[in-house]
């Protein structure tokens, strides 16, 4: 038997494949958090690590895992 908790994660999980699904079919990008970095994943797949630095300007490198 699934406990409460088990239920909401399963149902976290599949509203996150959903929303990268959506996404991905409307050719935009995700944002999310990694490993306390800041990632965007275009609709093609590709990653990159986005950076500010101290004068606020956004800089953005490819994402390796």
């Amino acid at each position: 038997m699934m406990t409460d908790r088990d239920q909401l994660q399963e149902i976290l999980k599949k509203a996150n494949q959903y929303a990268r699904k959506q996404a991905k079919e409307s050719g935009v990008s995700l944002y999310y958090m990694k490993d306390n970095k800041r990632i965007r994943e275009d609709a093609q797949g590709k990653k990159f690590e986005i950076i500010f630095d101290q004068a606020g300007n956004r800089q953005e490198f490819e994402f390796h895992e």
